[in-house]
């Protein structure tokens, strides 16, 4: 445990500032060396004041959408233990990303949902919460492996990554993804293999909710993830055209996909090195399409602001009445 807890605090405290300071200098350089810079910063600087600021509204509206529905998959998912109205899906939500920010890949948002369920459920949500986490990541890798495949030929050509190693990758991640995909389709079986094992039978009612998982609802949860996904993608298309980006559709949508695979894979703490990683994966993937090294950046900037520091921000302030929601916890209408 010691050592354990070492390491957390190396990762954390050390290694992930070090990381920071790494990759924001070299996207710093990167920047600082694109060619007509003072240009492309005063082409942005005009867009705030132009209708195109509007892109930056819908960008928001976009980030309620993207949460909503994660809302809406989360109840659907939790509803077999226990029914909750949609505003407090919501709110876990939204409490959830609070937690996350400051923990690797966003584990804590699991404690933040969880604080919204009744005492006596809270343990059997977690199986429910991670099985729908799972579908959005199956949904990322699997745009992701696309856009590898797509983008074999300019990865390549850019000096980025080697053959061989877009090679490994894909069948790396082809591999995961077929073992996660039937994993995720045949949830119940989990807890018939837990059931045969003496040692673990204790612990089958913390999945018992796993057995409700039929195929329709697992379809229907993981359709809400690649809404969710090509909802991510617009956001980052209305920044494009706001900051003055010019890539094509095709162009964005699978440098974009191939980023957020590399981001799902990656060790990462959202408030510490979510940004300067994002930005650095960005760069290198959507400059090989467009030179304008400022507006990547700037859109990678407010991407993770809209997405990741408002809804922190309001789950903060909706946790501090947690007491109340304990206290109301078996009225259901929260």
């Amino acid at each position: 445990m010691k050592i354990n807890k070492s390491i957390k605090i190396f990762i954390n405290y050390f290694l992930g500032p070090i990381l920071f300071a790494w990759l924001s200098y070299s996207i710093y350089q990167q920047i600082k060396h694109q060619p007509d810079l003072e240009n492309s910063w005063q082409m942005i600087r005009t867009s705030f004041g132009s209708p195109k600021v509007l892109l930056l509204g819908a960008t928001f509206l976009l980030m309620i959408v993207n949460w909503g529905l994660e809302a809406f998959k989360w109840k659907m998912a939790i509803q077999k233990v226990q029914q909750v109205s949609y505003l407090t899906a919501f709110k876990a939500i939204l409490s959830g990303t609070s937690f996350s920010v400051t923990t690797p890949n966003r584990v804590g948002e699991y404690l933040g949902r969880l604080l919204y369920m009744h005492e006596g459920n809270r343990l059997k949500a977690i199986s429910l919460t991670i099985a729908g986490s799972m579908s959005q990541l199956l949904v990322t890798l699997l745009m992701g492996l696309t856009g590898f495949f797509v983008l074999r030929e300019p990865i390549t050509n850019g000096h980025i990554l080697g053959g061989a190693w877009i090679q490994a990758i894909v069948y790396g991640v082809s591999a995961v993804l077929l073992v996660l995909t039937v994993f995720y389709l045949r949830l119940s079986w989990i807890i018939r293999w837990i059931d045969r094992l003496p040692r673990l039978r204790n612990y089958a009612w913390l999945l018992k909710g796993l057995e409700d998982f039929n195929a329709t609802l697992l379809l229907q949860i993981l359709s809400l993830s690649l809404v969710r996904f090509f909802v991510f993608l617009t956001q980052y298309f209305l920044l494009f055209r706001l900051f003055n980006v010019d890539v094509s559709w095709w162009q964005g949508c699978w440098a974009v996909s191939v980023s957020f695979l590399v981001m799902a894979v990656l060790p990462t703490i959202a408030l510490f090195t979510d940004l300067s990683l994002k930005g650095k994966i960005s760069l290198q993937l959507l400059g090989l399409f467009s030179g304008n090294s400022l507006g990547i950046w700037a859109t990678s900037v407010t991407i993770w602001f809209i997405n990741l520091i408002i809804p922190a921000l309001a789950g903060s302030l909706l946790i501090l009445g947690i007491k109340r929601i304990f206290k109301n916890n078996n009225d259901e209408k929260i």
